[in-house]
């Protein structure tokens, strides 16, 4: 992982809950349509893996999305994501009732986020991060910024930086042998 400046270290040390957008974070941002009207999505397997070793360490995971996706539900419940908010105009609202369910503060929360929807939630959070190709309001609003694009990596660089941070990074690579 690349060097992390200490003031992003320091937040991502008090984050208990990961938020993320859908399209355009966990995904690519394009939308398959098929042939009658099914959407398909695209999900990196390391994001989804990173999502599981991140919520195996102890950080709370929800998704806040614009759309509404039977694909989205699935692939969720797969990774063991209990919180999924999806239809959300107004991302807000989901993320002020999450907060109230979960009785934690913005300062304990990280939003990962790519376009002009999530830039709300992004402002209120102590950890807002834009994913390399965001939308450039988002990437002027966010503390820290992905290297890699939404749904090609993006999010697992999120998770890693969080576990590093919170000192549980080790203890996950240690689980296939591997060294931080």
């Amino acid at each position: 992982m690349n060097a992390v400046p200490d003031a992003i270290l320091t937040l991502a040390a008090n984050v208990r809950l990961a938020i993320f957008d859908v399209d355009g974070v966990l995904t690519n941002g394009q939308l398959l349509l098929g042939p009658q009207g099914e959407e398909l999505k695209q999900f990196h397997v390391r994001d989804g893996h990173g999502l599981v070793m991140l919520r195996e360490s102890g950080v709370t995971l929800a998704v806040i999305t614009g759309r509404k996706s039977p694909v989205v539900a699935a692939r969720m419940a797969e990774l063991g994501i209990h919180f999924v908010y999806q239809g959300q105009r107004d991302k807000l609202q989901a993320f002020d009732a999450l907060l109230a369910e979960l009785k934690l503060s913005p300062a304990e929360v990280c939003y990962v986020g790519d376009d002009l929807p999530d830039l709300p939630v992004m402002k209120r959070v102590a950890l807002s991060v834009a994913v390399a190709d965001a939308h450039w309001a988002i990437a002027e609003a966010a503390v820290w910024r992905t290297s890699l694009p939404g749904g090609q990596g993006a999010v697992r660089e999120v998770c890693e930086l969080v576990m590093r941070a919170r000192g549980t990074l080790a203890a996950q690579l240690a689980h296939y042998g591997a060294v931080a």
